[in-house]
């Protein structure tokens, strides 16, 4: 039988050891804190559109949002609304058929990407079309727990464009009761997807523009 000889824990490893679980615990009470103002953060409400903006851009994946930007568009809170994100193959009238909006009444005014699969390539799309448009302001429709990361995203890409808020409340995400499994899961993962593309903009020596308020 072979032996293996046991190397003696100094002092100087404990020690370190001590540390690193410190730095740890602090890292996890941080990062547990985040969450919570994160969540805390989240709109409950989608706030009205006190003034008008040049574009309405809804990011798909979630149910309200197309209709909720063709109210702003048929209501006149926008010029020309641009949805991110369709599935190749859709068109204009396929993407209102299941609303109650008639095609031909907003069909001209309705532009529709192609490109995006995710929230960063949702504001590189964005960015090329209202350069494309020439607008310089944008009122922003996704889920509320998805808005803070969008706003990161599309900032970054918009540092000139004036950027609003107009979260979709989602009936499947409790926010009273954020802890209970489905939610949490689903709010954990934004948390972190949320601090990756900040963390992201930092090393790339992003300024991150602050949002203005929500009904600018």
């Amino acid at each position: 039988m072979i032996r293996t000889r046991q190397l003696p824990v100094t002092p100087r490893i404990r020690k370190t050891g001590r540390w690193l679980a410190l730095l740890l615990l602090v890292a996890v009470v941080i990062w547990l804190g985040g969450l919570q103002r994160f969540v805390a953060d989240i709109p409950d409400n989608p706030p009205p559109p006190i003034q008008a903006t040049d574009a309405v851009v809804v990011l798909t994946g979630g149910s309200g949002r197309l209709d909720a930007g063709l109210e702003l568009l048929d209501a006149g809170h926008a010029r020309k609304l641009f949805v991110s994100g369709v599935y190749r193959g859709v068109d204009v009238t396929a993407l209102l058929r299941p609303s109650r909006h008639r095609p031909e009444n907003l069909q001209c005014c309705i532009a529709l990407g192609y490109a995006a699969s995710n929230t960063r390539e949702n504001a590189l799309e964005t960015a090329d079309w209202m350069q494309q448009e020439g607008y310089r302001s944008l009122r922003l429709v996704t889920a509320n727990y998805h808005m803070p990361r969008s706003l990161v995203e599309f900032q970054r890409r918009m540092p000139g464009v004036v950027i609003s808020e107009y979260p979709i409340v989602s009936e499947n995400v409790d926010l009273a009761r954020w802890w209970r499994p489905t939610t949490a899961r689903l709010l954990v993962s934004e948390y972190n997807k949320y601090l990756i593309a900040r963390a992201f903009g930092w090393a790339l020596g992003s300024t991150m523009p602050s949002s203005p308020a929500g009904g600018s």
